[in-house]
């Protein structure tokens, strides 16, 4: 064998364990447990969903997803932990509305992330409507009796929130200034005091997630008026949307999805997108989401980077309009 046909079988034994080192680094991914990050307490929206994400997309990928709830600020504390790990596709986020949407424009330079640089986005999995209601006992039978109730009596009616500069405050802050009333903002330290305060009447009205107020409206304790959503909900068909009551600058509904710290591999990233979305199409995905009144928006990374930009240009105007900061 001459020194030339050694070269060549040299490059082409190299060569050929480069390239089966490199597709079997990418068919390793996952060969351990993948930490998903809610950044609320156990129980709400985002919470149901990833939880359903960690269920079917982690029997796609064959590899178990932990759920791992880190509340705080908002939801800042737990994306703060997903952006600050490693970009090797082991740690993942729940991102929101509010995490990258109403947290940077409240926040502004206190905010310790970056909601577009320091992410990899992945897909967006659902979206949920919010909903508008208000005590029983208030003399008002919908939205338009309740504005021109409140415009008679500027800040004699109040509405709770889950704190200032929550998603709940920013919307009806954005819903006052669009319908010229005044009603006094009440926060609370969570949401969950914030609706038994709500039901008891010691506040006028409160804006929450449709899945953890439908139960209350549908026992009486709550009056829904508006739906914060593209649509009516299935599960409220005789409440109207905020567009049909002359509002459409108040946008849809709140959304949840799934991003990475930013520099995680594309190829993981590509996998990831593929095994939720293929989770996302189990029949009893789809019915415990479609329960919960939301609806699923599977994506692809570049479309969810985009609805990431347009919450954060939305909700900055909405902050300026309404004077938010907590800067």
């Amino acid at each position: 064998m001459t020194t030339r046909t050694l070269l060549r079988t040299a490059l082409t034994l190299t060569t050929a364990l480069v390239l089966g080192a490199a597709a079997q680094a990418q068919t390793a991914y996952p060969n351990r447990p993948i930490k998903l990050i809610v950044p609320f307490a156990p129980g709400g929206s985002t919470d149901l969903a990833a939880r359903l994400v960690a269920e079917y997309g982690g029997r796609e990928l064959g590899q178990s997803i932990v759920v791992e709830n880190k509340a705080g600020a908002g939801g800042s504390t737990g994306m703060e932990f997903v952006a600050r790990a490693p970009a090797d596709g082991y740690t993942l986020g729940m991102a929101t509305v509010s995490t990258h949407g109403s947290n940077p424009a409240v926040y502004g330079n206190k905010l310790r992330y970056n909601p577009v640089k320091d992410f990899a986005p992945i897909t967006n999995v659902a979206t949920t409507p919010s909903v508008f209601a208000v005590h029983p006992a208030t003399p008002a039978k919908d939205m338009k009796e309740f504005i021109a109730l409140a415009q008679a009596n500027p800040g004699k009616y109040s509405f709770a929130s889950p704190g200032i500069g929550s998603l709940g405050h920013a919307n009806i802050e954005h819903f006052m200034a669009l319908s010229k009333m005044n009603l006094l903002h009440v926060p609370y330290k969570g949401a969950g005091q914030a609706m038994t305060d709500a039901m008891a009447g010691q506040v006028t009205a409160i804006t929450d997630n449709l899945p953890s107020a439908l139960p209350n409206i549908q026992s009486g304790k709550l009056r829904a008026l508006a739906v914060l959503s593209e649509k009516r909900s299935p599960s409220l068909p005789e409440v109207p949307t905020y567009g049909e009551l002359g509002f459409p600058q108040m946008g849809g509904g709140g959304w949840f999805g799934v991003v990475a710290p930013a520099g995680t591999p594309p190829e993981v990233v590509a996998r990831l997108n593929a095994a939720i979305h293929k989770g996302m199409k189990h029949p009893e995905f789809i019915k415990q989401m479609e329960a919960s009144g939301s609806t699923l928006i599977p994506g692809t990374p570049e479309a969810f980077a985009q609805q990431i930009q347009q919450a954060m240009e939305r909700y900055e105007r909405v902050a300026k309009m309404a004077k938010i900061s907590l800067d």
